[in-house]
């Protein structure tokens, strides 16, 4: 039975008299233990996909079910009770300016009633799992963005939740601090093996952390799967932009009609091959890499290139049929936009 099951969901808003359906007949398993993504682009609904898991969003239509136990059918005090087990942490912080920090990761313990002995003591414990035991005792507002977010952890696991939802919780840091957040997660998910659903629009925090991910492309689900198979080979225009970067529905202004663009992912074999030096000699025609990247996708070094063929149909194919023999990953990139 998976942690958190989605079923048939819809979710419409009433906007000026108009319904606004954010998202559509979405689908969606995620086991116990996994560091999930949902990944799509600004107004996919990926944050209302992401609220309505803890019922902060009421489906118009659909299920969610959370170890089996669907939502919709508990009263007020035994949803309160289930959205203890959710912990959720937000791009803004949602810190209490008001309260120093121990006070800030004491607050949902208070409003569950335990001891304020025993939350402090709980608080300590969690400040020195995020690493920072040391700021105890200052305000928000002397803490600089990646330390809010490690206060902000720590609060949404004071309850010891099941599962952590965070929403958008990288985007206002510098990738620096990034990295060392999603590090963190990372480590707290091995550590406690609580369930991580990270919401995001930036494929790199996908690449780097998450087991598998889901695609939202105007509200639908458009592709599932794990990381590094979508990685290689997307199926989706959406996965396709979010990967490549190049985006859907460019002008003709835009377009570089004279280009075949290619997107090459190296696997294992072909990573230690001089394969552009090889096709240029063989071929004897110019081979233009538009983009160049190495990525981390759950610990392995994926190299991928973005490449303009030349004119000749002919020869593009046949060096599509050389990397692909050489057992490099391949497919089309439309419209590219440079």
């Amino acid at each position: 039975m998976s942690e958190i099951e989605i079923r048939h969901l819809t979710k419409k808003f009433e906007v000026n008299k108009h319904w606004i359906t954010a998202l559509e007949d979405v689908n969606l398993s995620i086991e116990s233990g996994d560091i999930y993504g949902v990944i799509g682009m600004s107004g996919a609904g990926k944050s209302t996909l992401v609220r309505s898991i803890n019922f902060l969003e009421k489906p118009t239509e659909g299920q969610v079910l959370i170890e089996g136990t669907d939502l919709a059918e508990l009263s007020g005090r035994e949803l309160r009770k289930k959205r203890s087990e959710i912990g959720m942490i937000f791009q803004g912080f949602n810190l209490l300016e008001q309260k120093n920090v121990i006070d800030n990761v004491c607050f949902p313990l208070e409003i569950a009633g335990v001891k304020k002995k025993e939350a402090s003591a709980r608080a300590i414990e969690l400040l020195k799992m995020v690493q920072l035991e040391e700021k105890e005792r200052a305000y928000p507002s002397q803490l600089s963005g990646g330390q809010k977010q490690r206060v902000a952890i720590a609060r949404a696991l004071a309850t010891s939740p099941k599962i952590l939802l965070c929403d958008e919780a990288t985007s206002a840091l510098d990738p620096q601090t990034t990295e060392s957040i999603l590090k963190l997660l990372k480590e707290i998910n091995e550590k406690l093996g609580i369930t991580i659903v990270i919401i995001t629009h930036q494929m790199s925090v996908v690449t780097s952390i998450c087991t598998k991910v889901a695609i939202i492309d105007s509200g639908r689900l458009v592709e599932e799967g794990s990381v590094e198979k979508i990685f290689e080979s997307p199926s989706s225009d959406a996965a396709k932009e979010l990967l490549s970067g190049v985006k859907r529905q460019a002008s003709s202004l835009e377009i570089l009609p004279a280009y075949r663009v290619i997107r090459i992912v190296f696997s294992e074999n072909s990573a230690y091959e001089p394969v552009l030096s090889n096709v240029i000699l063989k071929f004897g025609v110019p081979v233009n890499i538009l983009k160049a990247d190495t990525k981390n996708v759950n610990g392995k070094a994926k190299g991928e290139m973005l490449l303009g063929l030349p004119d000749d149909p002919e020869v593009q194919e046949q060096i599509i049929a050389y990397l692909k023999e050489r057992e490099l990953i391949v497919s089309e990139v439309k419209d590219y936009a440079g």
